[in-house]
């Protein structure tokens, strides 16, 4: 009799037990009701108009030119004059934005408005005014509102830096134009490159982030913005779990210079750059990948004035560590151009402290070229290589001082296994210049086997490292 009395006493305690577990863990996920009546109010909706011109006929003809069907149809117009009518159009778009002062300086995302022709900003108590554009920057997709209001709320500013991986993470903003729609997530990397996004180390979440989110901010669990919901990778169009806001250190750094001058200086270097593969590390003599290896100089930038050499691998910039190429251009356009910056480079094996005064990014990058001689006959090699003599065409039009050119890259070779193509321009081996096919081959002739060593090549006027493992 006492069997059953002892097992309903176990269940029940057992219940309790998952009971009190579920409560502690409820508990223990965070509560953001209190952040979200502080910080929603400096929270607002931006709608942009841009005027767009379109021909048509009756309504139903599509934009651009004539279609040639039609041509046969109307016959010859005089100049300037089409069979249909154009017509103006409204373009409407969506975003959010955030107050940063209570005299009405809002940031959000140049996409956001760029090309608008009216920019309306509307308020959390349903205001709308309209914003004067003070300033754009489309390298790191940041815009600098102004309204016309005073004691406007206000959100607290974060220290982006400070955020780490797993942090909680909240979004305010109005995807598809429901305004104030709140959406949480985790903190899931931070300092990510994205392609053509050269100067923001974006932070990804997994924050629920949708087309009218844009420009909106992304805020910390004390209710800091901490950056500004950008974009987000998708397949579909919507949004898949990948989420990224620039970060707030970045973004007003940008709205200082963007609020003083109306443009945005950058440090700039003048060189081209790539990630140091584990071949190529094994080759430079580092224990394993890291840093930005220095593919091409700008002779007349900033770098070479200050000492960079192409073959040099930059490891830090002020202390901060360059892990991959995508760190270095964040970290050095965060210097202001004219300040002199401290570099540790590896050069020859050694590492080598460099104080580079650091340029302005110009609008283009300059192109230096220079005269060529000609030389001598092709050779084959041990790599699997038939070179010959560098082209004055491709020494034009790619500005090579130097170096034989590819015209057979045997399958089977190391080098083609390594990545070298015919129609490359081999430009040095092993930190030594090439200059004719017959120095080129007794160069790979003294190389010992079994090792990798670093080869720079110019493909398509694009210079680049690849490391050549050397067979027996």
């Amino acid at each position: 009799m006492l069997r059953p009395i002892f097992f309903l006493q176990y269940l029940l305690l057992t219940i309790l037990l998952l009971l009190t577990s579920l409560s502690v863990q409820a508990r223990a996920l965070p509560d953001f009701t209190q952040l979200v009546e502080e910080a929603a109010p400096a929270v607002v909706n931006i709608s942009t108009t841009q005027t767009v011109q379109r021909r048509s006929a009756r309504g139903l003809a599509p934009p651009g030119e004539i279609p040639e069907i039609f041509r046969h149809f109307f016959g010859e117009m005089p100049e300037g004059q089409t069979p249909f009518p154009e017509q103006q159009q409204k373009r409407q778009s969506l975003g959010s934005g955030f107050i940063i002062s209570e005299d009405g300086y809002i940031l959000t995302n140049n996409h956001v408005v760029e090309n608008a022709d009216e920019v309306i900003v509307r308020l959390s108590d349903r205001r709308e005014l309209i914003a004067e554009v003070i300033g754009t920057d489309t390298s790191s997709d940041m815009a600098l509102l102004k309204v016309d209001a005073k004691g406007l709320p206000v959100v607290k500013i974060g220290n982006s830096d400070a955020l780490k991986v797993g942090e909680w993470v909240l979004a305010i903003g109005s995807p598809f134009g429901f305004d104030h729609s709140v959406t949480a997530g985790i903190v899931s990397a931070k300092g990510r490159a994205l392609p053509n996004e050269t100067y923001v180390p974006f932070i990804q979440t997994d924050v629920a982030i949708n087309p009218g989110n844009s420009g909106g901010p992304l805020f910390n669990l004390k209710g800091e913005v901490v950056g500004i919901n950008s974009q987000i990778y998708t397949r579909s169009g919507g949004f898949m779990g990948l989420s990224f806001a620039i970060p707030m250190q970045v973004a007003l750094d940008v709205a200082d210079q963007l609020k003083e001058q109306g443009r945005v200086s950058r440090g700039w270097l003048g060189v081209a750059i790539q990630d140091v593969s584990r071949d190529l590390a094994e080759s430079f003599g580092l224990d394993k990948p890291q840093g930005a290896l220095i593919a091409n100089v700008d002779p007349q930038g900033a770098g070479a004035r200050g000492g960079i050499k192409t073959g040099d691998i930059i490891l830090e910039v002020n202390k901060q560590a360059i892990d991959s190429s995508s760190d270095l251009p964040p970290a050095v356009g965060r210097i202001r151009p004219g300040e002199k910056a401290r570099f540790l480079i590896l050069r020859d094996g050694k590492h080598r402290t460099l104080h580079v005064a650091v340029g302005e990014r110009p609008d283009e990058p300059r192109v230096s070229r220079t005269e060529q001689p000609a030389a001598e006959p092709a050779s084959v090699d041990r790599l699997g290589l038939r070179v010959e003599i560098l082209p004055a065409a491709l020494k034009e039009r790619w500005s090579v001082e130097s170096g034989v050119h590819v015209v057979e890259a045997r399958r089977d070779g190391a080098a083609a296994l390594a990545g070298i193509r015919q129609g490359d321009v081999l430009v040095s081996l092993g930190g030594e210049s090439i200059k004719t096919p017959a120095q080129f081959a007794t160069l790979v002739q003294k190389l010992p086997a079994n090792q990798s060593v670093a080869l720079r090549l110019v493909r398509r006027g694009n210079s680049q490292f690849i490391a050549v493992r050397i067979p027996e």
